[in-house]
């Protein structure tokens, strides 16, 4: 992607857990190279407080998030889709000139802090990696 700015929307199913903790961390790895934001296929009251105290230990704040609903973002123009969990890529509309990811991770909401320590890594590793592709070329 050449832009210097890439358009990001990442989407789960409740916009609580693994597409907060991913936005969280597009934003804070990223930077002004990404315009980034999240949401859900059936968006819940807000971020999980064990995302947020994840979030917290990676020394960013997140406590005050709200969980947003795919149709808020359907009007915007994306260059890339993630969806980070099998529900919302199923959920998940065709959105026109954007690429689409799948990157299904394990919902770690019944699981327990280790289970968000766990995401928020794999999270961090799989964006850095794209973040490496997205660098435009010389």
């Amino acid at each position: 992607m050449s832009d210097a700015v890439t358009r990001v929307l990442v989407l789960c199913t409740a916009n609580a857990a693994r597409s907060q903790i991913a936005e969280a961390l597009f934003v804070t790895i990223g930077g002004t190279r990404v315009d980034v934001a999240s949401a859900g296929s059936n968006p819940g009251a807000g971020p999980h407080p064990l995302a947020v105290a994840v979030l917290a230990e990676r020394g960013i704040a997140w406590h005050d998030r709200t969980s947003k609903g795919i149709d808020s973002m359907i009007d915007r123009q994306w260059d890339l889709v993630i969806t980070v969990c099998d529900n919302a890529r199923e959920a998940c509309p065709v959105i026109p000139g954007s690429r689409m990811l799948h990157w299904g991770l394990p919902d770690p909401a019944d699981a327990g802090i280790e289970a968000f320590r766990d995401v928020a890594a794999e999270l961090e590793r799989r964006i850095r990696l794209l973040l490496v592709d997205l660098q435009p070329g010389p």
